[in-house]
Order: structure tokens, then sequence, then C-alpha cells
């Protein structure tokens, strides 16, 4: 896999050698972090960072000419770290399920479907939507299990919450706050002094996350032609 500055990537530390943390990448590949790109400010214990076998989630800072990867791991945002973490344990999930229904020719039936699709997660909710392209690399039987295995697994929703203020000055100024949150209130909730929490669950994290940035957009716009000051 090619990497490029500014990805975000999963690691697993492999040892700590006097101020440098070296990592193996998810996908293959190797890097290292200096002690100041673990976090800001002085470290005094580097184990309450970091220790070998540790899953990690870093930012590539720099590719040098020999294919040196230079890592950081304070410079990745609870955001990106969530989603790398969120993707991972689908990964893990859909590599138990296959390893479950073909056992030891699994790693081998792997490889080729990470090698043409790259993401096993994807790979398998797509098969659930058509079906045969689990017979490019499974026997009818192994195929069908599969399916029946995607069918009856419940997928735990995401949940993304955030809040929002939303006041008006104007006399009728409850009536208009009301007229513009009524769309929306199976996903808000009152916290007080003009403050609403707004949530969403999904199946995805960045769909839930996209619903979430569309209404608060569509609460915004209203909040205009209503001459309400809204603010996240």
């Amino acid at each position: 896999m090619e990497y490029k500055e500014g990805d975000v990537v999963l690691c697993t530390v492999e040892k700590i050698v006097e101020t440098t943390v070296f990592v193996k990448i998810e996908n293959n590949g190797e890097g290292s972090i200096t002690f100041s790109e673990i976090a800001p400010g002085r470290i005094r214990n580097i184990r309450d960072y970091v220790y070998p076998k540790k899953k990690i989630v870093c930012k590539i800072l720099r590719i040098g000419p020999s294919k040196t990867i230079n890592l950081s791991l304070r410079r990745v945002t609870s955001k990106e770290k969530k989603e790398v973490m969120e993707n991972y344990e689908k990964e893990k999930v859909a590599l138990n399920i296959i390893k479950k229904i073909v056992g030891e020719k699994s790693e081998r039936i792997i490889d080729k479907i990470k090698e043409e699709n790259q993401n096993l997660y994807e790979f398998l909710q797509k098969s659930k939507n058509d079906s045969k392209i689990l017979q490019n690399y499974f026997n009818e039987e192994e195929a069908n299990s599969i399916l029946k295995i995607l069918i009856e697994k419940k997928e735990k929703l995401k949940e993304i919450k955030k809040e929002f203020c939303l006041k008006c000055k104007q006399s009728d100024g409850i009536e208009r706050i009301k007229k513009i949150l009524i769309p929306y209130n199976e996903n808000i909730s009152y916290l007080g002094s003009g403050k609403f929490k707004i949530s969403k669950k999904a199946s995805d994290y960045k769909l839930a996350e996209k619903e979430i940035e569309k209404i608060l957009k569509e609460i915004e716009e209203k909040a205009k032609m209503e001459k309400c000051e809204f603010e996240i």
C-alpha cells in the first residue's frame, strides 16, 4: 500500500529505543516516532502513552527518500482516531467471519480479497446486496454460510452528538424556535439557557456525522429566516 504525507494510519508499537518509538504500520510498512511527537509538553513516563504491542493511531509527517516514515501521535485528532479504530474493529469482524467458515485456507483467500478489494469489511457488505461476488473466492456452501452470518448479524449503531445554541429576541421568540426545531424533535433535546443537543444514530460513523451536519445546516438557514441566533 502506498502512503502519503498526512495519511492517518493504524500502527502497532514494536519497541522503544532511547527517545524513539518504532512501529509496524498496518497493511505493511514501518515507521518511527520521536518523543516530541508522542504528546505535547514534557513526558514523564513514556509507557503512559506507548508500550510494545499497543495499537496506536498516527499521522504520517514525512516519507524520506529511502522510504523511512516519520510519524506523529500527538497530531491525530480524536475524530481521526475514532474513525481509524472503528474501521479496524470492522476489519477484525470480517476477518473472523471468513476464518470461521473456511478455516486453514482463509489466509490465502483473505490475501486475494485484499489484493483486489483492499477492504474486507466493505467487500462483505457489498456481498449482502450482490451474493455473486462471493463465488469468486468461495465455493457455494461457504458463500451461503457467509451470507447467512451477514444477514443474521445485527450491526451496532454508531451515535454522534453535538450541542448548539438557538436564541431569539423577538417577542414571539419561543414560537419561532419551536417552528424551527419541530421537524427534528426526535433527534433534539433541550439542555437549558438556549442550548440544545442533537444526536443521530447510523450504521456508519461517517453517515451519522453527515446526517447531523445536514440537519444543523438546515436549522442555521431557518434561524436566519426567523431572525434567531444560531451557534454550534
